[in-house]
């Protein structure tokens, strides 16, 4: 690899899984994760950012990893004098996570933009790889379900998922603007862009569609490589194989590879869909047949290197 930048498009918990991978492999200097920020929304009066905090958690070796969420070694006394109250409880907050979530509502209410809440965090807790929220601005994915529409976490954690999805929308974001560092990066310094296996319609689409974000990506010189979220027909993480086929989309990595098409040079499937490899590349994307299930370091490890080997690939006339 050249010394450019490696920008990776990142949801929650999947896309945190690659870019440790990638932090191991590539020097922090030269790897930017864009975090979709169309998750965040306010609880208790506090601004929460469940994508953008899974990143760090992750590069920052705070996460826990047997749930899959949060901070590991957590403790619980916010939530259980909350819940003693008869306030809500449905999200849980740990204490220590309680903490980060009020000093970012202070930083933002004394004038500074989530990037520099971020960057402050980052600082903190020794993680050198830049970590960037998609926009300063608040914008807010909403599922449109058959019992009306729904702010994200409320379907996703509240509900836990149970609701019938019949679309998304993204409130606020016709007014936000593409994170200029992101779109400096990607259109000047970019070597390759990576679309982490998160959800393709609430983590990534809320990204792309941010004002000025897709034509970057479109502009940029760097490969756009897509790593499929959808493994023999199923989602290893979250809800996108349900949302699916509630949108009646067959659930597939050629179905992600559609959505993403006319964006992405290549593909990354795994190797139970190798069948799959000759209709994706009809819609003119390269694809790279690999192990894409993270069950721990290694399995990260390895798809960080095979995801940038087919960027060097693409980079060397592979996209011919």
């Amino acid at each position: 690899m050249s010394a450019g930048k490696v920008i990776a498009l990142s949801g929650g918990v999947g896309g945190a899984k690659l870019v440790l991978g990638l932090s191991y492999v590539l020097p922090p200097e030269q790897l930017m994760v864009v975090t979709n920020t169309g998750d965040d929304f306010d609880h208790f009066g506090l601004r929460i950012c469940p994508d953008t905090d899974t990143v760090l958690y992750t590069l920052a070796n705070l996460a826990d990893k047997s749930k899959g969420w949060g901070r590991v070694d957590e403790t619980w006394t916010f939530m259980e004098v909350m819940k003693s109250l008869g306030g809500e409880d449905w999200f849980n907050l740990g204490d220590g996570d309680l903490a980060l979530h009020i000093l970012r509502t202070q930083g933002l209410a004394q004038g500074k933009t989530l990037t520099e809440v971020t960057a402050q965090v980052s600082k903190a807790w020794g993680v050198h790889v830049e970590v960037i929220p998609m926009c300063d601005q608040s914008v807010a994915t909403i599922v449109e379900t058959e019992n009306g529409p729904l702010a994200f976490q409320h379907y996703f954690v509240r509900d836990r998922c149970e609701p019938v999805a019949k679309g998304f929308t993204f409130n606020g974001i016709e007014d936000a603007v593409a994170n200029p560092i992101a779109v400096d990066a990607i259109t000047h310094s970019a070597e390759a862009i990576i679309i982490t296996p998160s959800n393709p319609f609430v983590s990534v689409d809320p990204i792309l569609k941010v004002p000025g974000m897709r034509s970057a990506l479109q502009a940029s010189k760097a490969p756009v490589i897509a790593v499929s979220p959808i493994v023999g027909g199923v989602a290893i993480k979250g809800p996108a194989a349900k949302m699916m086929a509630e949108l009646g989309i067959p659930t597939s990595a050629l179905e992600v590879a559609r959505h993403y098409q006319g964006l992405i040079d290549a593909m990354v499937i795994d190797e139970v869909d190798e069948h799959l490899v000759p209709e994706i590349q009809d819609l003119g994307v390269k694809v790279c047949v690999t192990q894409t299930v993270m069950n721990d370091l290694h399995d990260r490890i390895k798809l960080a290197k095979d995801v940038l080997a087919l960027s060097e690939f693409m980079q060397n006339g592979g996209r011919q």
